[in-house]
């Protein structure tokens, strides 16, 4: 009975230390510890003030809070630049014919797209180029101004820094 107890105890240690490499957030080992982001400038035709800041905050707190590696301003060991490339509104869909004659959008899109540069100093295979997009739709009726705006954005910036994060870090 004992020599059962000492293998399973054993076989326990081996299964334990196979997991030492996952963590909570998915990302695997990484073998930086800093990271930088620059300033993500806006270059979108349409300019809505303040986005660019938000944009590069919330990829810097999405980094910081799901990794253990450390903010910097230069030198970093991860660096992620790019600059937002579109801010637009489209209808989605048509309202009937109103008895002015006016035809309207029933449901309108934010869209935002992002250009990113990410360069792994320590391994050169992970860097990329490449843009992220995601959109928010919102009702026709509405204007994308204030608590919609704010809230289309936060939700387009959360996905897109999500998707930033797993393909320069996660590997998903």
């Amino acid at each position: 009975m004992k020599k059962i107890y000492s293998l399973l105890a054993l076989m326990s240690l081996f299964m334990l230390s196979g997991c030492s490499v996952y963590n909570f957030t998915g990302t695997g080992k990484i073998d930086a510890k800093t990271f930088q982001v620059n300033f993500f400038q806006n270059n979108a035709d349409l300019i809505e003030p303040g986005i660019d800041r938000q944009f590069t905050l919330a990829l810097q707190d999405l980094i910081q809070n799901q990794t253990n590696l450390n903010l910097v301003s230069n030198s970093g060991d991860l660096v992620y630049e790019g600059e937002i490339v579109d801010y637009r509104t489209t209808p989605m869909t048509a309202t009937a014919v109103t008895s002015g004659g006016d035809v309207g959008a029933a449901q309108n899109r934010l869209t935002i797209r992002v250009n990113v540069r990410f360069t792994n100093k320590k391994k050169e295979t992970d860097d990329f180029e490449k843009p992220f997009e995601f959109y928010y739709d919102y009702p026709g009726a509405t204007l994308p101004t204030g608590a919609v705006l704010n809230t289309a954005i936060q939700t387009i910036f959360e996905r897109i820094t999500q998707d930033i994060f797993n393909d320069s870090l996660a590997k998903w």
